[in-house]
């Protein structure tokens, strides 16, 4: 893989390992692991209801609410409240999580990574960025909004709407622009 496109029209709900929700698995490394599998991994939950988060032994996590007032997490018994939109927050994926909504459901980005394998960094982004993978690594840029657009590298110029992605690995697939916001996720190795 060097640069892809991904399409959130062509993302498909699954039910989350627990039950409790849908997601919508945008990208993870290595590509088709499953949710043991992973390395690292992004995706989009809908959370409608509170309740329980899935356990994921010996992966870190970065939430992101994109959509809705936001969550009272409690995190391994410590309450977290996550109502600033568009602030990652992180917490450890195998500690007991629940997840109290503060105004109704929200939309969360969800990150995970095996901390012992990887190391990964989230970013919330506006105006134009340089989209640099890590030597080794990968990079996924995620658009908020509508009309964002990378041009330059091998891909020329394309257009993203709202949770459209790039991911990368090994080359820059150039300059992302954004008329609004938009999540940049660099993976290395540890």
């Amino acid at each position: 893989m060097t640069v892809r496109v991904l399409r959130a029209a062509d993302l498909t709900p699954a039910p989350w390992k627990n039950g409790g929700g849908l997601t919508r698995e945008i990208a993870t490394g290595p590509e088709g692991a499953g949710a043991d599998g992973f390395a690292w991994r992004v995706s989009l939950a809908d959370v409608t209801a509170d309740g329980p988060f899935s356990l994921f032994p010996g992966a870190d996590r970065t939430l992101t609410v994109v959509e809705g007032a936001g969550m009272d997490l409690v995190v391994g018994g410590e309450h977290h409240i996550v109502d600033e939109p568009l602030w990652p927050h992180d917490f450890p994926g195998d500690l007991p999580t629940e997840g109290f909504l503060l105004g109704g459901p929200v939309v969360n980005l969800n990150v995970m990574y095996r901390r012992d394998r990887i190391r990964a960094e989230t970013a919330v982004v506006c105006g134009t960025v340089r989209l640099l993978p890590p030597p080794g690594g990968a990079l996924l840029a995620l658009s908020l909004d509508d009309g964002a657009a990378v041009a330059g590298g091998d891909m020329g110029g394309v257009r993203l709407d709202r949770y459209d992605a790039v991911l990368a690995a090994g080359e820059s697939p150039g300059v992302l622009r954004t008329m609004g916001q938009a999540v940049v996720v660099t993976f290395s190795d540890v």
